[in-house]
C-alpha cells in the first residue's frame, strides 16, 4: 500500500510540473517543427535544381533518367517524368541508295539529341504484324520513299505500300486501325516525270492518315531535278527538311502542343501555322511563304482523292445498261489522259477509266480499283482474297480449306457478272455495284474473260516475291490456280456463257465454286456439272427474305423456291449457304428446316454476318454480328431439326461451321474434302460423252482430316501453319 501511493504521489507531481511549465513545452515543439520545415523546403529545391541540370545537360527533355518532386501528405516523392517520345524510326523505301544515305544521315541528327534511332528498310519490315504497335510506342515514324517507274514505289518498299493500301480501303481494318502512331514523310522523285512526281509519297501519306495516324508535320518533297527544285538539288531539299523535322522533335520531346489538329479534312494538313506566323514559326520551322507552298503541294496532291471520296460518299446504284460504256471507253480515257501535260490522275493511275457518262460510272470505277478489284472487259471482275494472302505467309487458309480441302494460296476469285439482282443488307460493296435482272449489254468471250482473270491473278502474286513471311513453295505453287471461287461479287450464274466458261475452268484443271442468289431457277437446272454449287439461303420465310436480300424481282420469293428445287435434282455437290444475322433471321429454326428438305443440300454452310462498316445503304451494326458460341448453339438446334444431317466441321476464325448429310460419313469417317484430281477425270468423261456419262458427290469426296472436325482442338485451324490474330483493340469480325 505504501509503494502504490509513492508511485501515485511522483505521477502526480509529474503532471502538475508539465502543467506549471506548458508554456516552454510548446515553445520547444514550436521550434522544433519550423526547423523540420525549413530543412524539407532546402532539400526539395535543391533536388529540382540537379533535376533541372541533368536535363539540360543532355539536351534530352524527353529522357526517362529526369525525376519530379512532388509532396504527398508532406513528404517529397520521386517519379519519373512523363516520356513525349521514346525514339525514331526511320523507315526507307530506295531503289539507288539515295533515301537509305538520308535515312543514316537522319538517324545520326536524332541520335545526336540523346533519342534512340532505328533505321528499317521497308522490304525487311512486316507491317502486318508491327505497324499497329506504333500506335502505342510514342516513337515517331518517318518515311522516306523514293518514287520509281511509272509511279511505283521502288521494289523493296512494294509490299509495304500494298498492304498500307489495302488495309486504307478494307473495312476489316477500321478507320481508326493507326490512331496514335505519329509520323511525317518525305518523299523522293524527280518532277521531269510530270506524271508520276513524288506518287509514293504523296500515296503513303495518304494512307495513314486515312487509318487516323497524325501527322507531326506537312509533307515534304525532293526533287531529283535541279532546274525545279526548290534549294537548288535533292540533298539541300533534304537537309531544309530536316531542320525542320529536328526542330519539331524537339518540340514533341517538350510535350507542346503538336501543330496539326488532327481535323485534317480530305487529307489536306490544316495547321494552325497557316493564319499565325510566329505559330507557323515555332511549329513547322519554317517561314509562312514556305509553309504556305508546301500546304498548296499537299493540297494539289489530294484534289482527285477528294473528288472520288466525295463520289464515294453516297451509295447510287448502277444500271446494267451503264455498265458496258463504263467499261467500253476505258482505253479511249487512257489515251485522252496520255496526252495531258502534267498531272497524274489516281483512278488512271490504277488502270480505271476517267469517266464522264455519269457520276454513279465514276464512283464504281474508283471504289472497285480502291478495293483491289481488277477490271476484265465490260462485266467481269477478279480479286486477290485476303485468305490467299494469308496462306502464301503459311498463317492458315479460308474456311473452304477446311470444309472441302482447297489450297487457299491457290485460288483465283473471280466472276463473269459484276451485277446483281439483290442488294443484300449486307451487301461488303456496300451496293456500288450495278444492278439488275437480266443481261442487257455487249457480251464478252469467256475465253477472253477467264485469260485476262489468270494473268490478273498471276500479277497480283507476283506482288508478293520477297515479301517477309511468303513461303518460297507456296509462292511458286500459287502461279498457277487450282480452283475458283466464282463468288466475288454480283450473280455469276447470269451470264449467258457461263456454261462455257465453267468448262474452260475445268479445261485449265481449275475446280469451279460456283455461289448463286437463288433467283435463276432455270439457269440453275441448264447448269452443266461444277465441282460444287452453292446457293445463298439468307432468310427462311417471304417477310424476312425480302427485307434482308431486297429482291429486284417481284415474284422472288416462288423464283427462291423454285431454284431450290432445283438445286435438288444436281447430282455434283450441292450447298446451302445460311448468313446469320442477329435480330434478322436467327429464329427462324423450323422454317429453315422446311427449306432443307426441300433442296437437300449435301452440306450446310453456316456463318455469323461480317460487318461491312457504315454505310447508308445499310443499317446494320457490330449488334447484328453473332459470336461464334452464339452461331455453334444456332447450329446445333438447327441440327437437332434435320435428323439426315450431323455437325461435321469447324473453322473457328471465320464463325463458321459445316453440316453435312451423314451420306457423307463413311464408316464412322467424314468425307467433307474433295478429291480434286478425281473430279476432273470424271468431268472430263461427261463432257466426252456428251453428258451421258453421269457422276455423283460421292464419286469425288476424300476423307477430312480430324484437326478439320468439329470439336478438335485445333477448331478447323491446319496445325502444319501458325496461326496469327492481328493485334487491335475491336473485336474480330474478319469472316471471310
Amino acid at each position: 500500500l505504501d509503494v502504490s501511493m509513492d508511485t501515485w504521489n511522483f505521477f502526480y507531481t509529474c503532471l502538475v510540473s508539465l502543467w506549471l511549465h506548458r508554456f516552454y513545452i510548446y515553445s520547444a515543439v514550436a521550434f522544433g517543427i519550423s526547423i523540420w520545415i525549413v530543412i524539407q523546403f532546402t532539400t526539395t529545391k535543391t533536388k529540382k535544381k540537379v533535376t533541372e541540370h541533368g536535363e539540360k545537360s543532355n539536351g534530352n527533355p524527353a529522357s526517362s533518367e529526369g525525376i519530379e518532386d512532388k509532396l504527398v501528405n508532406g513528404y517529397a516523392t520521386l517519379q519519373a517524368k512523363e516520356v513525349y517520345v521514346a525514339g525514331v524510326k526511320i523507315f526507307y523505301g530506295s531503289q539507288t541508295g539515295t533515301a537509305k544515305r538520308f535515312a543514316k544521315g537522319l538517324a545520326e541528327a536524332v541520335i545526336s539529341l540523346n533519342l534512340p534511332a532505328e533505321v528499317i528498310s521497308m522490304g525487311d519490315y512486316d507491317p502486318d504484324d508491327c505497324l499497329s504497335e506504333e500506335t502505342t510506342s510514342r516513337n515517331i515514324c518517318v518515311f522516306l520513299v523514293a518514287t520509281y517507274t511509272d509511279g511505283q514505289p521502288t521494289e523493296s518498299a512494294a509490299w509495304f505500300c500494298k498492304w498500307l493500301e489495302e488495309a486504307a480501303n478494307d473495312f476489316r481494318f477500321g478507320k481508326t486501325y493507326l490512331k496514335g502512331l505519329r509520323y511525317a514523310v518525305f518523299g523522293l522523285g524527280n518532277s521531269v516525270y510530270v506524271d508520276h512526281y513524288n506518287t509514293v509519297g504523296r500515296n503513303i501519306d495518304r494512307w495513314l492518315w486515312m487509318l487516323s495516324a497524325s501527322r507531326i508535320m506537312t509533307r515534304a518533297e525532293g526533287d531529283c531535278n535541279v532546274a525545279q527544285s526548290k534549294h537548288g538539288s535533292i540533298e539541300a531539299d533534304f537537309e531544309a527538311w530536316r531542320a525542320k523535322f529536328l526542330s519539331r522533335l524537339q518540340v514533341l520531346c517538350r510535350g507542346e502542343k503538336k501543330p496539326c489538329s488532327g481535323k485534317c479534312k480530305k487529307g489536306k494538313c490544316k495547321s494552325p501555322g497557316k493564319q499565325n506566323k510566329e505559330s507557323s514559326d515555332l511549329e513547322h520551322g519554317a517561314s509562312e511563304y514556305e509553309n504556305t507552298e508546301a500546304e498548296e503541294l499537299f493540297e494539289t496532291s489530294s484534289e482527285e482523292e477528294a473528288d472520288a471520296e466525295e463520289a464515294g460518299g453516297t451509295n447510287s446504284v448502277i444500271d446494267v445498261e451503264d455498265l458496258g460504256d463504263i467499261m467500253s471507253h476505258m482505253k479511249k480515257a487512257k489515251s485522252e489522259v496520255a496526252t495531258r501535260s502534267s498531272g497524274s490522275h489516281p483512278v488512271l493511275d490504277k488502270g480505271i477509266p476517267n469517266i464522264a457518262c455519269g457520276f454513279g460510272d465514276y464512283q464504281f470505277c474508283v471504289r472497285s480499283a480502291d478495293q483491289g478489284y481488277k477490271l476484265i472487259g465490260s462485266h467481269s471482275g477478279v480479286k486477290l482474297c485476303r485468305w490467299t494472302k494469308s496462306m502464301l505467309r503459311g498463317r492458315g487458309g479460308c474456311y473452304k480449306h477446311t470444309f472441302y480441302g482447297i489450297e487457299s494460296h491457290r485460288c483465283m476469285e473471280a466472276t463473269p457478272s459484276l451485277a446483281c439482282a439483290n442488294k443484300c443488307v449486307f451487301c461488303w460493296r456496300h451496293h456500288t455495284n450495278p444492278v439488275g435482272t437480266e443481261w442487257r449489254w455487249k457480251m464478252d468471250q469467256p475465253e477472253m474473260i477467264l485469260q485476262e482473270a489468270i494473268e490478273n491473278h498471276q500479277n497480283m502474286i507476283k506482288q508478293f516475291k520477297g515479301v517477309s513471311g511468303v513461303k518460297a513453295d507456296r509462292f511458286e505453287e500459287a502461279m498457277t490456280a487450282k480452283h475458283c471461287a466464282l463468288s466475288l461479287v454480283g450473280e455469276p450464274i447470269m451470264y449467258p456463257e457461263i456454261n462455257r466458261f465453267v468448262k474452260l475452268l475445268h479445261q485449265h484443271s481449275i475446280s469451279s465454286f460456283l455461289v448463286t442468289n437463288a433467283q435463276f431457277p432455270e439457269e440453275i437446272r441448264n447448269l452443266e456439272p461444277v465441282t460444287q454449287l452453292y446457293v445463298s439461303v439468307d432468310a427462311s420465310t417471304k417477310e424476312s427474305l425480302k427485307r434482308i436480300d431486297r429482291p429486284l424481282f417481284k415474284d422472288f420469293w416462288q423464283r427462291f423456291l423454285d431454284s431450290l428445287k432445283a438445286l435438288s435434282e444436281k447430282q455434283q455437290r450441292t450447298v446451302y449457304r445460311l448468313t446469320l444475322v442477329k435480330a434478322w433471321n436467327v429464329d427462324e429454326l423450323k422454317a429453315y428446316a422446311d427449306l432443307i428438305s426441300l433442296g437437300k443440300p449435301d452440306f450446310i454452310e453456316v456463318k455469323g454476318v461480317t460487318y461491312c462498316g457504315e454505310s447508308s445503304a445499310s443499317n446494320l451494326t457490330m449488334a447484328n454480328v453473332p459470336w461464334h458460341e452464339e452461331v455453334v448453339r444456332f447450329v446445333q438446334e438447327l441440327a437437332d431439326l434435320i435428323p439426315d444431317y450431323e455437325i461435321a466441321c469447324e473453322h473457328e476464325h471465320s464463325n463458321c461451321l459445316l453440316i453435312a448429310h451423314k451420306k457423307f460419313k463413311i464408316n464412322g469417317e467424314w468425307c467433307t474434302w474433295i478429291n480434286y484430281d478425281r473430279f476432273q477425270e470424271l468431268v472430263q468423261e461427261h463432257e466426252r460423252s456428251g453428258g451421258s456419262k453421269t457422276f455423283t458427290a460421292a464419286d469425288y469426296a476424300a476423307r477430312t482430316p480430324l484437326w478439320a472436325l468439329f470439336g478438335s482442338r485445333e477448331r478447323g485451324f491446319d496445325p502444319l501453319d501458325v496461326r496469327y490474330q492481328r493485334k487491335s483493340k475491336a473485336r474480330d469480325i474478319s469472316g471471310c
